[in-house]
C-alpha cells in the first residue's frame, strides 16, 4: 500500500530544476495519475479538488482525449503555421466557434493563456488602429486581476507583487473590482457593481477615449478568491464600453469552458465582448492549449478579401496538431455529453457538503464548478495568511486546493463522483480543524 505520510522528503538533487514556484521543502514529484488520483514518486496519493488548475476537467485519464492525441501522433505530430494548418486545428476551431456566444466567430489558436491574453491586446490596438483610431493603445485592467506571466499580460495584471519586474507595458491602467469595493466600502453587491462600472467610465473619461482601445476583465477573479461578478454588471460595463468606442476583451482562461454552468462564463451573465480569450480546460489538460475568439468586427480588419482571415506574427506551435488533437475531442465530449445538465448535479452536492465543511471558518462563494472561500482571519495573524495555512494542512493530508491571502479555491474535476465529493470536502473539514482549532 502507498504511504498515506504527505511529509515531502527530496529525493534526489533538484538544483538544476528552475522552480515556478519556491516550493522549499514541501516539493512534491508526481508520477503518474487517474481520474482526480496522482501519485508522487514515493508512492503517497493525493486527491485533486482544482482539477490542475483548472484544467483537467475530464480527468487525468480521459481515454477518448489519449486516443485522440495518440492517434494524431502516429499521423502527423507537427506542422508550423508558416507551412499551412491541419485537419484537426480546423475542426477545433469550428468547434469552439459553435459553443462560443453568439458573434464571436473567428478564433486564433495559441499555446497558453498568457500568449492569448498578449495576441488579443495586440489584435485590439491593431483594430483600433485599423478603424481609424491609431491613438488608441491603452488597456484598462483590474487591480489584482491576473491575467498571465509574460512581460504584456503581466503587466495587465494589476498586483502588487509583479512590480519587481519594473515598468510594465506603456498604456496599461488599472481599475477596481466590484469586489474591491465591497471590501473596503462595505457595500452589497449591486453597489459595488455600479461603483466598479462608474470608475470604469470615470477612468476612460480621464485617460482620454481616443487613447483606449480595450478593457480586460476576468468575469469571475479567480486570485481575489472567486470574486464573481455581480448581477448586471458585466452588462453595464458592455454599454459603456460601446459607448466611448472600447473593445471588451473577457478573459475566459479560468471561467471558459463549461466551468461556471454554461459553455462560457459570457452566455451565464449574459454579456459578450469583442474578443475573448480561452484555455486551461479546452484540451483537458492533455497539451498546452489557449485560444482567442473574435467578433467580425475584428475579423473583418484581418481579412485578405478571399474570405479568410490572418494576423502575424504567430508562434512555431500555434494550431499545433497534438493539441489541437486534445482539443478537438475535449470539445466534442462536453457538446455530446450533456455536460451543463451533469454539471449541474456535480455542482448542488459540492456546494452543500463544502459549505458544511467550512461552517463558521469561511464565507462561500461559487458559480457552477468554481468555488471560492474568503476564509476568517487567524487570530495569530490577522494580515491574511489563512490561505496558505488551509492550502497547507490539505496538503499534508493528501487533498490538492489552492490558498493564498485569506482564501481557498477548489474547482473540482466534471467527473467527480459523489464518494470522492464526500472525501474532499471531509478532508477539509478536518485540515480546518488543524488550522482553526475546530468550530466555535
Amino acid at each position: 500500500m502507498p504511504s498515506t505520510d504527505h511529509t515531502r522528503a527530496w529525493p534526489q538533487d533538484l538544483s538544476s530544476y528552475c522552480f515556478e514556484v519556491p516550493y522549499g521543502d514541501e516539493t512534491v514529484l508526481f508520477e503518474r495519475a487517474e481520474g482526480i488520483r496522482l501519485t508522487d514518486t514515493a508512492g503517497r496519493p493525493y486527491i485533486d479538488s482544482l482539477s490542475g488548475v483548472f484544467v483537467t476537467c475530464f480527468g487525468y485519464s480521459c481515454e477518448p482525449i489519449v486516443d485522440a492525441v495518440t492517434r494524431q501522433l502516429r499521423t502527423l505530430p507537427f506542422n508550423p503555421p508558416l507551412h499551412g494548418t491541419n485537419p484537426a486545428a480546423l475542426a477545433l476551431t469550428e468547434g469552439l466557434a459553435r459553443l462560443a456566444p453568439d458573434g464571436l466567430n473567428t478564433v486564433k489558436l495559441v499555446n497558453g493563456g498568457s500568449e492569448a491574453v498578449e495576441a488579443s491586446v495586440r489584435l485590439a490596438r491593431y483594430t483600433q488602429r485599423e478603424l481609424g483610431h491609431p491613438g488608441r493603445y491603452k488597456v484598462i485592467s483590474y487591480y489584482h486581476g491576473y491575467h498571465g506571466a509574460t512581460f504584456g499580460s503581466l503587466s495587465l495584471t494589476g498586483r502588487p507583487d509583479v512590480t519587481r519586474f519594473g515598468p510594465g507595458l506603456p498604456g496599461a491602467v488599472h481599475v477596481w473590482s466590484p469586489d474591491m469595493f465591497a471590501a473596503v466600502h462595505g457595500v452589497d453587491a449591486e453597489e459595488s457593481g455600479r461603483l466598479a462600472a462608474e470608475a470604469i467610465e470615470r477612468t476612460i473619461q480621464a485617460e482620454g477615449p481616443d487613447s483606449v482601445a480595450a478593457l480586460v476583465i476576468e468575469p469571475v477573479i479567480h486570485l481575489r478568491g472567486m470574486a464573481i461578478a455581480p448581477d448586471g454588471y458585466l452588462t453595464r460595463v458592455r454599454e459603456i464600453c460601446d459607448r466611448y468606442g472600447v473593445l471588451l476583451v473577457f478573459d475566459e482562461i479560468v471561467t471558459g469552458f463549461g466551468r461556471t454552468g454554461r459553455a462560457f462564463a459570457a452566455q451565464t451573465f449574459g454579456a459578450t465582448p469583442d474578443l475573448m480569450c480561452v484555455g486551461k480546460g479546452i484540451s483537458g489538460g492533455y497539451a498546452p492549449l489557449a485560444a482567442v475568439l473574435f467578433d467580425d468586427k475584428v475579423a473583418a480588419v484581418l481579412s485578405d478579401g478571399s474570405g479568410t482571415t490572418s494576423f502575424a506574427p504567430s508562434h512555431t506551435y500555434a494550431a499545433n496538431p497534438l493539441a489541437a488533437a486534445a482539443g478537438l475531442a475535449s470539445v466534442t465530449l462536453f457538446a455530446e455529453g450533456d455536460y451543463p445538465t451533469r454539471n449541474a448535479a456535480l455542482a448542488d452536492s459540492f456546494t452543500g457538503h463544502l459549505d458544511r465543511a467550512l461552517g463558521d471558518r469561511g464565507t462561500l462563494r461559487s458559480v457552477g464548478l468554481l468555488y471560492g472561500a474568503k476564509l476568517r482571519a487567524l487570530p495569530h495573524d490577522p494580515e491574511g495568511s489563512a490561505g496558505a495555512a488551509v492550502a497547507a494542512a490539505c496538503l499534508e493530508r493528501g487533498l490538492i486546493l489552492r490558498g493564498q491571502d485569506d482564501w481557498i479555491t477548489l474547482a473540482p474535476a466534471f467527473v467527480t463522483t459523489e464518494e470522492e465529493t464526500e472525501e474532499i470536502c471531509g478532508t477539509l473539514a478536518d485540515a480546518l480543524d488543524k488550522v482553526y482549532g475546530g468550530r466555535m
